[in-house]
């Protein structure tokens, strides 16, 4: 009977020349079909350019092992073992997107650190994607061997300290950091040179592995990485199951050809096997189908996935990420293990509900949503302007105050085919691989994808996402005790009409209604239901007085005065909410 075999997979991470791929040679006794920079384009330019899959095994450690059951002991079943597969990532900048869909499908991460050069921009940006998609971190200081030996521990415990620090403010604080030198020598040297610090690495590594929730329920989805044929046996996809589990003789989709195929083997490692489960690296094969087709992607259940148009996502920015994030900005949009450009539009909660417990697992249509010219970040919520008709500006979050979430509506430039409450990345991949800044920008969860092509007209209008618009003018005179003339609030052209019946309200605190367009000036008539109050009869009546005195031509030249002077005056205040994607463009007041 051959032993159980329970699979972690850990990520090998790390800027370019680190030394990755030589760490896990060192470690790994399997090599899968795509280890070790099999790519004739990686062995000539001696980078690691795709994900390298290898692996190694230990006995799985007693606090991993579920207790024995009722009818244990009869026959002993052999020790089982731990399997850790290694996902050796690509550590140039330009691979990211390659380092993200890697960062994906692992359990821990190992951070790989040449100890004579510390921390590196993608050093950086590798322990940021940790940070999303993983929980648990091992820093392995490499290259120890480069170190001039009277002043190698002291060289070592001095990188310990830095690497401590730049952990402290990190969700992997007092994470363990093991010296080693995966390659002594470096490429060139000969192979008798044995590799130092991989038994102590393994211990640590198995001592740090804990064996995530498996589901082998729920919709079959791997996430494949290569596709090659073998004569006379049919296409391998080789990659990892991401949820469900597969057996022989199912049928799996191809969702981006639209392809259906039978499984007709699958092999573990070289190991012929019957099923695999959630977390299994695996190859399936299939036949009749051109590996040219698919280089990476996904396999899933006939009809599981959905290809989709947009996305709402929840959103979290990186912190690390210099400048604003900005609506109608374009962003690389990473969804699952796809990377294409996206336009995004950000949106909060109502001031209200800012408070309110976020929802991880869904979007509610029934809310109202407030649009947001940037995400809001603390020390950076815009605030809103005063001013006259030209202030419309987007209501946004008032004294600095951030919501407890945030929402964007992605469009994405090209579809993607991706399952809900899968990770998404938002980086700006444009910018210089040089500059030492962080090109990750935020980072969410797909709650609720848009399939259909024409989603502007058949389900944006669901989305109550409002901009709270503001209007200010002033009380030019007052007709009688229930009406005012207004100016300032509109401009010339503007159709007064489409405004009828909103309310506003005086700065003395009377309501009022407007009425109707007064001339073709822009002015206005306003109706107060409960009347002028003394208050605005007092700042108001004296200038209405003064004009009865005064004969026709002298009232003009008063009227013309007091718009000239900075004198007390009745200010109107206008607001309401316009639903970004009402079709009417109505104007909504809060009753």
């Amino acid at each position: 009977m051959a032993a159980r075999r329970v699979n972690v997979n850990v990520g090998v991470l790390g800027h370019i020349d680190s030394g990755k791929t030589a760490l896990a040679r060192a470690l790994s006794t399997t090599a899968s079909t795509a280890a070790f920079d099999k790519q004739p384009q990686s062995r000539e330019r001696g980078i690691t350019l795709d994900l390298g899959f290898s692996c190694f095994s230990v006995p799985l450690p007693a606090r991993l092992r579920p207790p024995p059951g009722p009818g244990a002991g009869a026959e002993p079943e052999p020790a089982p073992r731990l399997q850790v597969t290694l996902v050796d990532c690509p550590g140039h900048a330009s691979l990211i997107r390659t380092i993200i869909g890697g960062a994906q499908i692992i359990d821990l991460m190992m951070l790989v650190i040449d100890v004579t050069k510390g921390m590196q921009t993608q050093s950086a940006e590798c322990l940021v994607i940790g940070q999303i998609a993983c929980q648990k971190l091992v820093v392995v200081l490499n290259k120890t061997d480069l170190l001039p030996e009277g002043k190698r521990q002291a060289a070592i415990e001095k990188m310990t300290k830095k690497m401590q620090k730049t952990l402290e403010s990190t969700k992997f604080r007092g994470a363990p950091i093991i010296p080693v030198a995966a390659r002594p020598g470096g490429p060139d040297a000969p192979e008798t040179e044995a590799p130092q610090g991989i038994p102590e690495l393994i211990e640590v590594l198995t001592s740090q592995i804990s064996i995530p929730m498996r589901d082998p329920s729920g919709p079959f989805l791997m996430s494949v990485d290569h596709c090659f044929s073998i004569k006379g046996q049919g296409t391998v996809m080789t990659g990892t199951i991401l949820s469900g589990s597969v057996r022989l003789g199912d049928s799996v989709e191809i969702p981006a050809l639209k392809v259906v195929r039978k499984v007709k083997s699958m092999q573990m490692f070289h190991t012929p096997v019957a099923s695999a489960t959630q977390g299994d690296r695996l190859g399936i094969c299939v036949t009749q189908f051109d590996p040219k087709l698919l280089e990476r992607g996904l396999v899933c259940a006939p009809e599981s996935l959905h290809t989709l148009h947009a996305a709402l996502i929840s959103v979290e920015k990186i912190p690390y990420f210099r400048g604003p994030l900005q609506t109608k900005a374009k962003f690389h949009i990473t969804v699952g293990h796809e990377t294409v450009m996206g336009r995004a539009m950000f949106f909060s909660p109502a001031p209200d509900a800012f408070d309110l417990e976020p929802v991880l697992d869904a979007f509610d249509f029934s809310r109202e949503y407030l649009f947001q010219e940037q995400y809001l970040c603390p020390g950076s919520a815009p605030t809103e302007a005063d001013g006259g008709a030209a202030d419309e500006k987007a209501g946004q979050a008032s004294e600095g105050r951030c919501p407890r979430q945030q929402w964007a509506l992605v469009e994405f430039e090209k579809p993607v085919t991706c399952p809900r409450l899968c990770l998404v990345i938002g980086s700006r991949l444009d910018a210089d691989i040089h500059a030492n800044t962080c090109r990750l920008a935020f980072h969410g969860v797909l709650l609720h994808g848009l399939e259909d092509k024409s989603y502007a007209e058949s389900a944006l209008p669901r989305l109550k996402v409002y901009k709270l618009k503001h209007k200010h003018g002033i009380v030019e005179r007052v007709m009688d005790d229930g009406s005012v003339i207004g100016r300032a609030l509109f401009k010339k052209e503007t159709n007064i009409q489409l405004f009828v019946g909103l309310q506003v309200r005086l700065s003395t605190g009377e309501p009022g209604v407007i009425d109707s367009a007064f001339g073709q000036s822009g002015k206005f008539k306003v109706h107060i239901p409960g009347g002028l109050g003394p208050e605005s009869k007092r700042i108001l009546t004296p200038a209405l007085k003064k004009r009865g005195r005064a004969g026709r031509g002298e009232a003009a030249k008063q009227e013309e005065a007091e718009r000239s002077e900075p004198a007390q005056h009745v200010a109107l205040s206008l607001s309401f909410k316009r639903y970004v994607f009402d079709t009417h463009k109505r104007m909504v007041q809060s009753p």
